[in-house]
């Protein structure tokens, strides 16, 4: 199994799909989130491209809030 590279999450009111790929595109987890364990899930992740729709304002902010690294574009 290869590093994860790129997490993409589909985010919702409560429940959220995250699915993480490795640099060559292939898929190494899809995995189901309720919206407690997002934060806890990503801090136990290695630094990576996290791709997310772009009205994501206020888990941009909690994520910078958790000192991760964001970026819109």
């Amino acid at each position: 199994m290869g590093e994860v590279s790129t997490i993409g999450i589909d985010l919702a009111k409560n429940v959220f799909q995250a699915h993480g790929a490795d640099a060559s595109g292939a898929v190494l987890f899809r995995k189901k989130l309720r919206r407690h364990q997002v934060l806890i899930f990503f801090a136990g992740q290695k630094p990576c491209t996290v791709a997310m729709e772009a009205s994501a304002a206020p888990i941009t902010g909690r994520a910078r809030s958790a000192g991760l690294v964001t970026r819109s574009g």
